[in-house]
C-alpha cells in the first residue's frame, strides 16, 4: 500500500517506519503524503491503541530531501508546508492515541520537528537531534518553534535553533527533550516497556488527556478547569471507567478496551 513507509499493526501497536534508508529517510513529496494517509488510517482503526514512529537504517529522518527539492522550479515554501508538513504535525497532535518516537538515529530539520511532535521519545544514546534550518538560511518549521521553547525554555530554544546545535541523546535527556536514552541494543526493549502499557491502557482517557495537555499551553486556569470538567464527563461515561471501578472493587487487574 505504501512505497516510502512501512506500516504494521500487531497487538494494538501500529509501527510506522520511514523507509528511505539510502537517503537517511529524507522527506520527499511521496513520503510526506504517505505519512498523512497513514495517520488518517490509524485514527480510524479502533484496533490501534498506540503508535511507534521510527526510521529504517541508521537515521530517524534527515529532514527535507534537498536534492529532490532543488530539482523543482519555482518551489513555494508556504505551499510545501501547508500541503505536506503541517498536516502531518496536526494529525499527530490531534490523534487521540499516544505516539512514541523510536529515535534510532539522527533527527534533523523537519525530522527533528516530527520527533518533537511525538508524545514520548525513546532514543538510542548515539542519536542526535539538530534544528539544522539555520545552516541553509531557513527558519524553524513543522512545529519546532512551538515545541522547542515549551520543552527547553525560550533562551535555550533560541540557542539551539539559531546555532544549529547538535543535541546528543544524553544531553537531550537532561534537557527534557527525550524520555529515555539507552544503548542501541536496548532500544526495542525500552520502546516495548511503553507499548506494552499503552496497548492495554484506557485509550479514551489517554486521548482526552493528550487534548487537555495540548490546550493547556494557551489557556488560563479557569479555561482548563472548565475543560477538565468537560473531558471528565466524557471519560466518566466510558466503558473503561466502569471497568476500572469494577476491577478496583473486585481487587483484580482492569481489562481496558480503549472505549
Amino acid at each position: 500500500m505504501y512505497e516510502f513507509i512501512k506500516y504494521e499493526v500487531s497487538e494494538g501497536v501500529a509501527t510506522l517506519t520511514l523507509n528511505r534508508p539510502e537517503v537517511y529517510n529524507a522527506l520527499n513529496d511521496g513520503i510526506t503524503f504517505e505519512l498523512q494517509a497513514a495517520f488518517k488510517q490509524i485514527a480510524k482503526d479502533p484496533a490501534v491503541r498506540v503508535v511507534v514512529l521510527t526510521g529504517e537504517g541508521k537515521a530517524f529522518c534527515a529532514g527535507q530531501d534537498l536534492k529532490a527539492s532543488s530539482q523543482q522550479e519555482q518551489r513555494s515554501f508556504i505551499d510545501s508546508l501547508h500541503k505536506r508538513y503541517n498536516p502531518i504535525i496536526r494529525a499527530m497532535r490531534n490523534l487521540p492515541k499516544p505516539i512514541i518516537c523510536r529515535l534510532n538515529g539522527v533527527a534533523a530539520g523537519a525530522g527533528c520537528s516530527i520527533a518533537l511532535a511525538c508524545d514520548l521519545i525513546v532514543a538510542q544514546e548515539q542519536a542526535v537531534l539538530v534544528e539544522v534550518f539555520v545552516n541553509i538560511g531557513l527558519v524553524l518549521d513543522s512545529g519546532s518553534s512551538y515545541f522547542l521553547p515549551r520543552l527547553v525554555g525560550s533562551a535555550k530554544a533560541f540557542e539551539l535553533s539559531t546555532m544549529g546545535s547538535k543535541i546528543k541523546a544524553s544531553d537531550a535527556l537532561t534537557m527534557g527533550l527525550v524520555n529515555k536514552a539507552v544503548p542501541m541494543e536496548a532500544l526495542d526493549e525500552a520502546v516495548r516497556s511503553y507499548t506494552d502499557y499503552y496497548a492495554k491502557a484506557p485509550t479514551k482517557a489517554i486521548g482526552l488527556m493528550k487534548k487537555m495537555l495540548n490546550k493547556s499551553g494557551n489557556s488560563s486556569l479557569d479555561e482548563m478547569l472548565d475543560y477538565e470538567a468537560y473531558c471528565q464527563e466524557i471519560a466518566g461515561s466510558s466503558h473503561d471507567y466502569k471497568e476500572g471501578v469494577n476491577a478496583f472493587l473486585e481487587k483484580r487487574p482492569a481489562a481496558f478496551k480503549g472505549e
